[in-house]
């Protein structure tokens, strides 16, 4: 399979590398980044999930690609993955993101997941694409808002992967339609 390359103005999704593993095993053990995500991650934790987002790739055509800012280099990992069993959204196409903390606030995110929304609109045959994240991460769920993704309050659910004593554990959803989404553009 051919590398994957989606270039914007500032920022380049592409598919994940071996010497991709260094950068993004730092990015997950910041407690600042994994804050709202889950407990930080180990080297080995790491390089497994990048094995299993490149193992999507290779079946979907599509994954949480890494990120690089142009002018910086790796940032973060944006992109569309499926959502996984146990979850409101299993089998559809979800957007996400996580950045480097050095890099919050700059837009990076945004611009990303926009152009992950517009790839998968276009690529794909794709009625919506959908979000998710913990209640405690208002970063996030405010972005997937400024995309002009809606909230869905019947679909909120306690994610089964998070332990049962962690604020993290509730969950809200998102989305937002291919007409929606290729009108705002």
């Amino acid at each position: 399979m051919a590398e994957f390359r989606l270039e914007t103005e500032r920022l380049v999704l592409r598919s994940w590398r071996d010497d991709d593993i260094d950068w993004f095993a730092k990015m997950c053990a910041d407690e600042r980044v994994m804050a709202t995500l889950g407990p930080v991650m180990t080297v080995e934790q790491t390089e497994d999930l990048i094995e299993r987002i490149s193992a999507i790739e290779v079946q979907h055509g599509y994954t949480a690609w890494a990120l690089e800012a142009i002018e910086h280099g790796p940032i973060g990992w944006c992109g569309l993955i499926v959502g996984y069993e146990g979850l409101p959204i299993a089998g559809k196409t979800e957007v996400g993101w996580r950045l480097a903390f050095d890099h919050w606030g700059k837009g990076y995110a945004k611009e990303g997941a926009a152009a992950a929304l517009t790839w998968g609109f276009e690529h794909h045959d794709l009625d919506r694409i959908w979000a998710i994240t913990s209640k405690q991460n208002p970063r996030s769920f405010g972005l997937m808002e400024r995309l002009g993704m809606s909230r869905h309050f019947d679909l909120d659910f306690d994610h089964p992967k998070v332990a049962e004593d962690s604020p993290l554990k509730p969950h809200v959803t998102y989305s937002i339609s291919r007409e929606d989404w290729l009108t705002r553009r």
